[in-house]
């Protein structure tokens, strides 16, 4: 084995130092950072991205272009040194390291090892006062501040800091009281962010990171950028403004010139002494000439760099915890227990995804570095990659497992009665798209097969879902078996009754099914004789709201189940209607249109079938956008409408997403509308607020024409059909996404009379007139979403999340490719391990149960 153990005793002191030209000096620098910080990561060749020994003979090749005979030779020692470093123990790792930052800094010479304030003084001789002469006394820009009665304070200088003690931690599921600092009243705080094990500490991920890595020579200070400098504290100036708020001037000087730092906490004297050598980071500012940093970031330049001079994190807090407190306790967490963090995605898929190791990603994650700027920037970026793709992967891992686990129960194979659905196609008043065409195909193709459909059917508005659902439950009924449809809400299961009563009615007779209603509002007799003519199989198709799955209603023979806005239902209401039969075929619905690769994400335990045509001679509703100054035109065009005998939607944005406060703007635009607008019209009232009976009540008003306006949020119900509305009028269009703003547009055009949407917004940025024109051009829901997508990523699809789904805190919808990367590499381990029964698989399988835990899964 290679050894140098003898030749490279002091050798630093041994070297003869050669010229390096500047790119070898900046390599041997960055040999240096990276080497100190291996020995900080506790040897576990984690601090460079392909490993130690890679990084080194990467930078070893470029020394050897232009080192001298005497400097070769150690370069190539030092390479030697490290090229078998991933095989070393612990200690053997230890060793070699330390020898190799001896020839490092040997390599470097004298200057490397000259301390800060040296260099400082050999540059630029401070001046005999540590005082700042009167021109260089801060002059705040505002009138506040008293200069000339200031006071300066030469603290005596403190000693030098003993180095934090190390905690001892044995399992990632520790208390983190163990870490040092960790008192009672610091347990509460972090018990309010979720905190109460070392693990959960580790996952408490920065919302962001702030780039102070950009240190700059103080004489080259630009006023307006961010950055850091690094020098002498020769002044420390306290103060008092006008109002008597204490004010504390530093002086910071770095043998190029000189800066000041105020803060307006006076605590910084005692921890801050002339002398002091410091890192200060944060934003130039200008005072009455005079170039500042404002209460700035700063550490001491003895410790390891945390806030200062880096890619620095900022992390949630509670009140009384300080982002400069919870990174020294991160930073002391993950040295103590990163190397408890084991990896549940095996070697072989991290390197087919070419993703770094899970420690090095949490590591990264919070404090990313790397021997330069950019190489730490880069080294977060892949920390990111790989902890986005463990969700996404995690995530499709759970949704294939549950679709595979339900393809292999048994089910009921349905023989479907062509002759019956032919009769039914042909007594329609219309014919079929051939996006209805395909859609049923792939329904009735489901439910002949012996295993249990589960099958998404999303369409846009208007395109004809209720059709192919009906389609659908003929074919199951005419095999013997009963059908449920289960709605959100009482006003869209009525509607659901009326509608699929009336297609039905056209059917001949022979194949008319035998219908029966149920909600939360029927009760006593007529929901007894519900309950006993399901369970007697004298109704063929139940149609109502939560109430089929509450109390006692039983199916003789459930073959299939509808959901309808399934967005509205977790999967354990989706579950209890299919487990009112054997392992029911199920199919639900949505109005929403969602891309292709997010369908596949929120939805992947489900197939797919997409109406994206609309039946012919749909008018298309016109769209218009104004701004809030041209309002009025939106009243006088409802005006008109009205006394047509039509009727309008106003719809008002959700504010900071809470009801409570979203219920107070609409009520008082209803109150202002209803006194000072329309003070002769009818208008209601629709919030969030309301109890669902209420918001029942209000559209059936609406839907019966007692309403003219109907004021509302956006909880306007997706779905009812109120075809007398022409008219929709959306205030702060631009605070939906394109979607939504699609949605309630559908609102309106259900009739054959021509309708009208029209958007107001105060927002005049080239996005938002973007997105606005985009709806005023498209009726094409898909298109849309896709913009919206692409635009504005996911949070308008996720906004009102389907319960049973865990939160992804990395992974962003808008990346196709990860997404679908994820998919495959779910389904190929699946197809070798079904279950991850096995050893290689079983941190996976934790992992993938911890990650499920808090969602709402079929065996729920």
């Amino acid at each position: 084995m290679f050894d140098t153990s003898n030749r490279l005793t002091n050798t630093s002191s041994m070297i003869v130092q050669e010229p390096f030209d500047r790119a070898s000096h900046a390599a041997l620098v960055q040999i240096q950072k990276v080497l100190q910080l291996e020995a900080r990561k506790g040897f576990a060749d984690t601090a460079a991205t392909f490993g130690i020994a890679r990084f080194v003979s990467d930078r070893t090749r470029t020394l050897l272009t232009n080192a001298g005979p005497t400097a070769s030779q150690h370069i190539r020692d030092l390479d030697g040194l490290l090229a078998d470093y991933v095989r070393l123990a612990r200690h053997e790792r230890e060793r070699r390291v330390a020898e190799a930052l001896a020839v490092v800094n040997g390599l470097l010479g004298n200057e490397q090892r000259q301390p800060v304030s040296a260099t400082i003084a050999r540059s630029n001789p401070k001046p005999e006062s540590s005082q700042p002469t009167p021109s260089a006394t801060l002059a705040p820009g505002s009138s506040e501040i008293v200069s000339p009665s200031s006071s300066v304070r030469t603290p005596a200088k403190p000693s030098m800091p003993r180095a934090p003690a190390r905690a001892k931690v044995a399992s990632l599921s520790d208390s983190v009281q163990l870490m040092p600092g960790v008192g009672p009243s610091r347990v509460k705080q972090l018990e309010q962010m979720g905190v109460r094990t070392v693990r959960d500490l580790l996952r408490l991920y920065p919302r962001r990171h702030i780039d102070y890595s950009n240190v700059q020579r103080i004489n080259s200070l630009l006023f307006g950028h961010t950055t850091t400098i690094q020098g002498e504290v020769i002044a420390i100036d306290e103060q008092r403004t006008r109002t008597g708020k204490p004010l504390v001037d530093i002086v910071v000087h770095d043998g190029t010139g000189q800066v000041h730092a105020v803060f307006f906490n006076p605590h910084i004297t005692r921890v801050l002494h002339i002398g002091a050598l410091v890192s200060m980071s944060g934003r130039i500012e200008q005072v009455r000439g005079n170039l500042a940093l404002s209460n700035p970031e700063w550490e001491s330049l003895d410790r390891e760099n945390l806030s200062t001079g880096r890619l620095t994190p900022v992390y949630p807090l509670v009140k009384g915890l300080y982002q400069k407190t919870l990174r020294t306790l991160m930073r002391l967490s993950l040295d103590a227990a990163l190397p408890l963090v084991q990896d549940h995605l095996p070697e072989e898929l991290r390197t087919q995804e070419h993703l770094l190791g899970l420690q090095e990603s949490t590591d990264w994650m919070h404090f990313p570095d790397g021997p330069t700027p950019e190489d730490a920037r880069r080294n977060l970026e892949l920390a990111h990659r790989r902890l986005a793709f463990d969700e996404f992967f995690v995530f499709q891992l759970g949704l294939v497992q549950r679709k595979r686990q339900n393809q292999a129960q048994p089910g009921n194979a349905i023989a479907i009665d062509c002759t019956a659905l032919r009769a039914f196609a042909e007594a329609l008043p219309f014919g079929f798209t051939g996006a209805q065409t395909r859609a049923t195909a792939e329904i009735l193709r489901d439910m002949e097969r012996p295993d249990p459909m589960t099958r998404l059917l999303q369409g846009d508005v208007g395109s004809g879902k209720t059709v192919v659902a009906a389609t659908a439950a003929l074919a199951a009924i005419r095999a013997g078996f009963q059908v449920g449809l289960m709605a959100p809400t009482e006003i869209l299961a009525e509607q659901h009754y009326r509608g699929l009563s009336k297609l039905f009615a056209a059917a001949p007779e022979e194949f008319q099914p035998r219908i029966g209603y149920l909600s939360g509002k029927i009760g006593g007799v007529e929901r007894t004789e519900v309950y006993a003519k399901t369970v007697g199989g004298e109704l063929d198709l139940v149609i109502g709201t939560h109430a089929l799955i509450q109390g006692g209603l039983e199916f003789q023979n459930l073959g299939l189940a509808i959901v309808d806005e399934q967005h509205r239902f977790g999967v354990a209401q989706r579950t209890a209607l299919r487990s009112k039969g054997a392992n029911a075929d199920i199919l639900v619905m949505t109005a929403t249109p969602i891309p292709r690769t997010l369908a596949l994400t929120l939805h992947g335990d489900l197939d797919v079938s997409t109406l994206d045509e609309l039946p012919p001679g749909r008018q298309p509703i016109e769209t218009h956008w104004i701004l809030e100054r041209q309002r009025a035109h939106a009243w006088r065009f409802i005006r008109e409408q009205v006394d047509k005998g039509r009727q309008a939607f106003v719809v008002f944005p959700l504010v900071e997403e809470s009801e409570m406060v979203d219920a107070r703007a609409a009520v008082v635009e209803h109150e202002r509308l209803s006194q000072e607008v329309f003070p002769d019209l009818r208008l209601g009232l629709l919030h969030g607020r309301m109890k669902p009976a209420e918001k029942d009540e209000v559209m059936v008003r609406f839907h019966d024409h007692e309403i003219d306006i109907l004021v509302s949020t956006s909880v306007v119900e997706v779905g009812i059909d109120v075809p007398n509305a022409t008219v929709m009028v959306i205030e702060g269009a631009e605070r939906f996404g394109l979607s939504q703003l699609h949605q309630f547009r559908g609102r309106v055009g259900r009739g054959t009379e021509q309708s009208t949407c029209i958007l107001i917004s105060g927002d005049t940025s080239p996005e938002g007139r973007q997105r606005l024109q985009a709806l005023v051009d498209s009726q094409d829901g898909f298109k849309l979403a896709q913009i919206d997508l692409d635009l504005r990523g996911p949070g308008d699809f996720l906004g009102t999340r389907q319960s049973g789904l865990p939160e992804l805190d990395f992974a962003t919808f808008a990346d196709v490719r990860d997404l679908e990367r994820a998919r495959e590499a779910a389904e190929r381990v699946l197809d070798e391990d079904p279950e991850l029964e096995s050893a290689k698989y079983a941190l996976l399988k934790a992992r993938l149960d911890a990650f499920w835990a808090t969602a709402v899964t079929d065996a729920n």
